[in-house]
């Protein structure tokens, strides 16, 4: 586990670059262009799991980029954070600008759009060359993250993914998004190591293995906008069983019809990054056998997804 003097190290001692090794400098510039330089894209891997939501990523998973993600996650490099959080504010306000002509939340029948807002608004550092277009909402956006298993957490020693999940929600906030992060997904059983499974191996391993916190419930009623958040795509696993996790709990009524604002006010403190909803002792209750149920309008309460990277034959081929 790391110690506050690793910490200090990576901010006092000069690094190499994690994505190419060039000396003194934690990210280079030409590893941070290709970082910032990416078109955010629709990713589709093949086969296609069941459930998959919409997802965008800002690279393909190969070279520098994979280097970065490997890096922050497995080695603990915690100022690529902020670099790899400002990509993935690109594929979450890709997503929205796409999404803008489906003004359904995960709630039915909630907008969640404010005053006026009908999907035209920019925001701060709008116009030319400043990226997609997104609706101004009157509720922040939730970036969910998707949970890895605790005994990563701990041996990694900090939590990738809701890392940089907060640092995307500062930059969407900091260019004009009103964003949240709300850690609301745990495993609700263990699953082995996802690392040498094939697809239909992963969507095994993961069926029925995400739940939604008893305190996040609420705040995913009331047409709150979801955007589901990870490092990576590869099979799509993860992302189906984070989005089944999160429409089971809309569909099945848990949602309280006015609790969500309550609860919102209550869950996040992101001075201190965040503190996480519900209780922090894992259940180890069986996975739910019954089928979905069928969900009318399914398409307006499907969350949207956005990861940094995918595998480069999943992204859509950008055509002028």
């Amino acid at each position: 586990m790391r110690g506050w003097w690793q910490d200090l190290t990576d901010l006092v001692l000069p690094a190499d670059c994690a994505g190419c090794g060039a000396p003194r400098t934690a990210l280079c510039p030409r590893c941070r262009a290709t970082l910032d330089g990416g078109v955010a894209r629709r990713a589709r891997p093949v086969p296609e799991p069941a459930g998959l939501p919409v997802v965008h990523a800002v690279a393909p998973y190969a070279a520098e980029v994979r280097a970065l993600l490997l890096a922050h996650k497995e080695r603990g490099a915690l100022a690529l954070a902020g670099a790899l959080g400002v990509a993935l504010a690109r594929a979450v306000r890709a997503g929205l600008a796409e999404g803008v002509e489906d003004a359904g939340g995960l709630g039915p029948g909630a907008s969640g759009l404010g005053p006026g807002a009908s999907g035209l608004g920019l925001g701060a550092g709008g116009g030319a060359g400043a990226g997609p277009v997104v609706p101004t909402w009157r509720e922040p956006l939730l970036l969910v993250p998707v949970p890895s298993a605790r005994w990563a957490v701990r041996a990694r020693g900090h939590d990738p993914v809701r890392r940089m999940a907060l640092a995307a929600a500062r930059e969407l906030r900091r260019t004009g998004t009103p964003a949240r992060v709300a850690a609301v997904l745990r495993q609700r059983r263990a699953v082995a190591d996802q690392a040498g499974l094939d697809a239909p191996g992963r969507l095994a391993n993961l069926a029925g293995a995400l739940e939604v916190t008893a305190g996040g419930a609420p705040l995913l009623g009331d047409g709150r906008r979801v955007v589901l958040v990870d490092d990576l795509m590869t099979t799509g696993a993860s992302l189906a069983e984070a989005t089944r996790a999160l429409r089971e709990t809309v569909v099945s009524g848990v949602s309280g019809a006015n609790g969500g604002r309550a609860v919102y006010r209550a869950i996040t403190r992101e001075g201190r990054e965040e503190r996480r909803i519900g209780s922090e002792q894992e259940r180890t209750e069986s996975v739910h056998s019954a089928p979905e149920k069928a969900v009318p309008n399914a398409r307006a309460r499907m969350p949207r997804a956005a990861v940094i990277a995918a595998p480069a034959d999943s992204l859509e081929i950008i055509r002028n």
